[in-house]
């Protein structure tokens, strides 16, 4: 077992995102909010300390995750929401915070360009 020097946050979609999805693709009338939250995306972030850190490094990170969040959801930028502020990705996603990151693997991690 090895901690490594990264914290994660799991990002979970919250109404207002199946609300615009719902509004967006008729095809996904019958997803729920339980669909939308069945399998959240952990984010792993630089090593932060508490709460206070977190939310000083998740500001400088949202927008990514945010767009990453809704890419996933549907691919048609023009009919993404245009005030993706940190305040909007607040009530979007609950963020469940994580400061200990273990890794129970024998091989390094490997990275793949998304």
């Amino acid at each position: 077992m090895h901690p490594i020097n990264r914290s994660a946050i799991v990002v979970v979609p919250k109404q207002p995102v199946l609300d615009w999805l719902h509004s967006v693709d008729p095809t996904s009338s019958d997803l729920t909010l339980d669909d939308l939250s069945d399998e959240p995306t952990i984010y792993l972030l630089p090593e932060c300390e508490d709460e206070e850190g977190l939310r000083t490094c998740l500001e400088k990170v949202f927008a990514e995750i945010f767009e990453e969040e809704i890419d996933g959801w549907h691919r048609n930028r023009t009919v993404w929401p245009a005030n993706r502020t940190f305040d909007t990705f607040c009530k979007w996603f609950d963020c469940v915070f994580h400061s200990m990151v273990v890794d129970l693997c024998d091989k390094p991690p490997s990275h793949e360009r998304l």
